[in-house]
């Protein structure tokens, strides 16, 4: 139902294994993806993935700090100069906009295609389209910062094959038929109603996708019904009780308490200081983690994906190529340097 990749891990500074935030959000429509953050050098980790620019929807900026919108000019520079004519959707703080806008003037960037800024302070609800709703849900921070809440859903339609055998109808085109809602006549003349012989199932799957942020409660209406939550866990409680109030983020425990409280079944944290960006700084975080958090946890890594079921288990998918073919156009032709 939904698919995630990790583009950025890292909180504030990038490492040597960790590039600064960004998350692709993989929606049950086709090749259609959303980028939630684009930190410096997200373009450079896309090349490293089969995701193309010219599939990605929008874009979702959860605040003003550069860790998690510096990347934004070259992307949509590089989707340009690659010939991208499909709108973009950014939904984005108004100072994100008005700094991407003087960023665009005074470089001479022209892009080939519209960008829709939709602002995240007025509303709620900040996108919808059949099959998909987005909601922004405020956080706490030292600037203000928001979660963003996917709401997928995916209908189907299935066949009662036992009663169609019952009536002497075997497997066939005609069965396709029926699925695609249309009524079929049978050689003796009798007709077989498809609304007889068909019933709608509606998939749905929830996930919420947390900006940077010192109070998980503030999660708690976001995440009803929500399998599963990503969230900032820059430190340990230990290491926040030590660095202070001053950078308002969580600790691990914190949020692992949070959703252990409100029972989401899928944790993903992410979002790391530096400080842990080795074997025994991600041991320490995830003993943590499993201290206070009995559900499905994991410590997301660049370039990560991971996919929910249709029965809302959120599993690690093995590692996607390392190598992308030449960039394409919007006809899928090799650009020429």
């Amino acid at each position: 139902m939904l698919k995630f990749t990790f583009l950025g891990t890292s909180s504030g500074v990038p490492t040597i294994r960790r590039n600064v935030t960004a998350l692709a959000v993989h929606v049950p429509k086709g090749r259609d993806w959303w980028l939630v953050d684009c930190g410096e050098a997200t373009q450079h980790r896309l090349q490293r993935t089969p995701l193309s620019v010219h599939d990605m929807v929008g874009i979702c900026i959860t605040h003003v700090h550069g860790d998690h919108s510096y990347g934004l000019p070259g992307l949509l520079a590089s989707a340009s100069m690659t010939g991208r004519k499909r709108p973009l959707i950014l939904i984005a703080p108004q100072a994100v906009k008005a700094w991407l806008d003087s960023t665009l003037l005074h470089t001479e960037l022209f892009l080939t295609f519209p960008l829709i800024h939709v602002d995240v302070a007025p509303h709620q609800l900040v996108h919808q389209e059949p099959g998909l709703i987005i909601e922004r849900h405020p956080l706490s921070h030292r600037s203000p910062s928001v979660a963003f809440r996917f709401d997928v859903s995916k209908t189907r339609w299935h066949l009662d094959g036992a009663a169609l055998k019952a009536r002497g109808l075997p497997r066939g085109p005609l069965w396709g038929r029926l699925q695609a809602g249309e009524d079929v006549t049978l050689d003796d003349g009798s007709v077989l109603r498809a609304d007889e012989f068909r019933s709608e199932h509606t998939e749905r799957a929830v996930a919420v996708i947390g900006g940077d942020n010192d109070t998980p409660s503030l999660l708690h209406d976001a995440c009803a019904d929500a399998q599963v939550l990503v969230h900032e866990a820059t430190y340990t409680e230990a290491m926040l009780q030590k660095v202070g109030p001053g950078p308002t983020h969580s600790s691990v425990q914190r949020v692992a308490q949070f959703a252990a409280a409100r029972g989401v079944p899928n944790l993903v944290l992410t979002h790391f200081s530096a400080r842990y960006d080795n074997p025994e700084g991600m041991a320490e975080l995830q003993a943590e983690g499993r201290q206070h958090y009995g559900g499905n946890l994991f410590l997301a890594s660049d370039f990560d994906q991971y996919e929910l079921s249709t029965d809302g288990v959120l599993g690690k998918l093995a590692p996607p190529p390392r190598q992308r073919p030449a960039p394409r156009t919007e006809r899928g032709d090799a650009v020429q340097s």
